[in-house]
């Protein structure tokens, strides 16, 4: 928070908005749902004790300001900014529902999708748990939403880890006394915005300077930068569009599958690939399943691409909030049937990317928003609606390796949500969390009826990599 009371999102951070004013179908929010021990958190009476719950997220609210503050804007770029929520209300963002019998997973996950599929209101701060009764062997699942404005990948796992924590604790920790800040008024906003316009020459010339007096330093780092960003744009080509990239629609499929971390250990130790490429890999044999034994499509036709976000966030500002990420373009093999091949060929892949940079050339021209404001990301977010620069996005967000707590109730697994948009009618979330790497699929409710089918292609095809690479 600024001395003057507000915080400016920055270009990555609007982007998220920008995408989901584009759409009415589109909801730019990241969640995930965390199964937990359910007696731990019970009255003495059976039933959810959801005051001390409230109290308990309330202890955490100060490690974490941002869940106290909502959008608001600017009076000439109506460019958006934090400001403190003197309205805020625990009981509006923390909520209680509960499952109809027999409580099953299958259920769960329906309404998880009806609860993803809502928007979050933008006059609020922007997130919301959800707290679920009703779930087989007496746990409690927990929806979380938080808009991807707010946080990336990184920064919410590190939100998880704050929210929750390493120890049971019996009570919620005390509450700290919040004080609002003072609103800016549209005058002070104004001539913010006014000063920072006149300012920018300025800033670009300073940078420049900066950068003829540290030769040896600067001037490299600039080349390297802009030889990633010809890089990037040299390796950028068009998808094929596959049936599920259609315009999306505003509900949502939500399924999961948890894999034993140790198992994809194995398979890193025999290949020396990374958790990133093993992940692709078997991403690419479910794909190949999926699109010829279900849809009945020629693999050999298709240029299949996913977007994969690599963070860029730096070790000086872990814990902030915030989205410090780029992307990688790979290409999945999807008409290689033997599952080694594919690996070696996903390997191959993020060497290149990796060496040529291409995640720093990405973050060069997202740079570019901060002083062309919201007109080039408007017309990004058109684009993306109408075409199909990839296929679908796989993200894969390391989690806390060690078990968690929310009082005395161990969080036991958690399911990553991604948004969709556009014509993404798929998209695929990894976190690993307490040695098991869960599997998260978001799909358009009416354009991928059948989804639990890639979640068992997947596990086949995992299965058959390492099996391949285990007895080769």
């Amino acid at each position: 928070m600024t001395a003057r009371g507000y915080d400016r999102l920055t270009g990555l951070d609007n982007s998220f908005l920008v995408y989901e004013d584009a759409s009415p179908s589109t909801a730019m929010h990241v969640a995930s749902t965390q199964i937990h021990e359910g007696a731990p958190l019970r009255c003495a009476d059976g039933s959810l004790d959801i005051d001390r719950i409230e109290e308990y997220v309330l202890s955490r609210l100060d490690r974490i300001p941002r869940y106290r503050q909502r959008l608001a804007h600017t009076p000439l770029e109506r460019h958006p900014v934090w400001v403190d929520d003197p309205s805020f209300n625990i009981r509006y963002h923390v909520r209680h529902t509960r499952l109809p019998r027999p409580g099953d997973e299958r259920q769960l996950k329906r309404l998880v999708g009806r609860i993803f599929s809502q928007r979050l209101d933008r006059e609020k701060p922007l997130w919301e748990l959800w707290f679920v009764e009703g779930l087989t062997e007496d746990r409690v699942a927990v929806v979380s939403k938080v808009h991807h404005c707010m946080v990336d990948g990184v920064s919410g796992s590190e939100l998880i880890a704050t929210l929750l924590t390493s120890e049971p604790h019996e009570k919620p920790g005390p509450v700290a006394r919040w004080s609002p800040r003072e609103m800016p008024s549209r005058v002070q906003l104004g001539l913010d915005e006014v000063s920072r316009v006149l300012n920018a020459p300025r800033e670009v010339g300073s940078q420049l300077s900066r950068l003829w007096r540290d030769e040896n330093d600067a001037r490299h780092q600039a080349a390297e930068r802009m030889q990633a960003v010809r890089s990037l744009l040299g390796d950028v080509s068009t998808a094929t569009p596959v049936p599920f990239n259609q315009p999306v629609g505003p509900h949502r499929r939500i399924d999961w599958l948890p894999m034993r971390f140790e198992e994809i250990r194995e398979v890193r130790r025999v290949t020396d690939a990374s958790v990133n490429d093993v992940v692709l890999a078997t991403a690419a044999g479910a794909f190949a399943r999926f699109l010829s034994y279900d849809r009945g499509l020629r693999l050999e036709d298709i240029h299949f691409q996913v977007m994969a976000p690599v963070s860029v966030r730096t070790p000086d500002e872990s814990g902030s909030l915030g989205n410090r990420v780029s992307a990688w373009t790979v290409e999945l093999p999807l008409a290689e049937p033997d599952p080694r091949v594919r690996l070696e060929m996903i390997c191959r892949q993020t060497r290149h990317l990796k060496e040529s940079k291409s995640a720093l050339g990405a973050a060069m021209l997202t740079q570019v928003t901060e002083w062309t404001g919201s007109a080039l990301l408007s017309l990004g977010a058109r684009l993306m609606s109408s075409s199909t620069p990839f296929n679908t996005v796989i993200t894969n967000v390391p989690g806390p390796k060690g078990p968690l707590y929310l009082l005395e109730s161990r969080l036991l697994e958690i399911e990553p949500h991604v948004p969709i948009m556009g014509t993404l009618g798929i998209g695929v979330a990894l976190f690993s969390y307490d040695d098991v790497l869960s599997w998260g699929f978001t799909a358009d409710w009416d354009l991928v009826p059948d989804l639990h089918a890639l979640v068992t292609a997947t596990e086949t095809a995992f299965e058959e990599l390492r099996h391949a690479v285990l007895n080769r």
